[in-house]
């Protein structure tokens, strides 16, 4: 049996210079091309951050508060240091989501809207699929936040070691064993589903 390679996605091409000098004089355009640039690996991170916990407004709030915040600092933003601006925008919204984690007790999704999609008339096969596919996202969801961060904006959205540490705000050290924990622990759970 030969393994199945996955690639990782790409991280989107950065905003062009011109469009981001714009976009820090609030150019209604400018503002609007960045955030349509953005916007979809902002959602998804955070959706994998707050996943599955009944918090799709949380989502889309907390996808707006990273836009503000990002349009306040803009002006600050320095093109030449050694965050590109999808890391760094990936930063804010990480942050936002770990302190939301910390402050607010989890809302579980009732889990009979999971089991009422698995169980609609199809085959086993796609049966299979999506009860693996939901198994991998519980994996995930069962991390601690820190250590999902660490593994989405690693494994995900494929930001370097470097800027993965910077945008927790930890040692490389310490991130390299929250990774270690978190593929421990998916490891684990993609055995149970051998």
């Amino acid at each position: 049996m030969s393994a199945v390679i996955v690639p990782l996605p790409q991280p989107p091409d950065e905003l062009d210079e011109l469009t981001l000098a714009r976009a820090r004089r609030r150019e209604d355009a400018a503002c609007r091309a960045l955030v349509l640039r953005y916007q979809r690996p902002v959602f998804a991170l955070l959706s994998r951050l707050l996943a599955n916990q009944g918090r799709a407004a949380l989502v889309e709030d907390l996808a707006q508060e990273t836009f503000l915040r990002a349009f306040r600092a803009l002006p600050e933003f320095d093109t030449a240091g050694p965050a590109r601006l999808s890391t760094w925008l990936l930063t804010i919204a990480t942050r936002l989501a770990l302190d939301e984690l910390k402050t607010r007790r989890p809302q579980h999704e009732a889990l009979e809207q999971a089991d009422a999609v698995v169980s609609l008339d199809r085959s086993d096969t796609l049966t299979q699929r999506r009860q693996t596919v939901e198994k991998i996202a519980r994996a995930v969801e069962a991390l601690t936040p820190d250590q999902r961060a660490a593994f989405l904006l690693r494994e995900a959205h494929g930001l370097s070691y470097e800027d993965v540490a910077a945008a927790l705000q930890v040692d490389l050290g310490t991130l390299k064993s929250r990774l270690s924990r978190a593929r421990a622990a998916l490891r684990i759970a993609l055995e149970e589903l051998r």
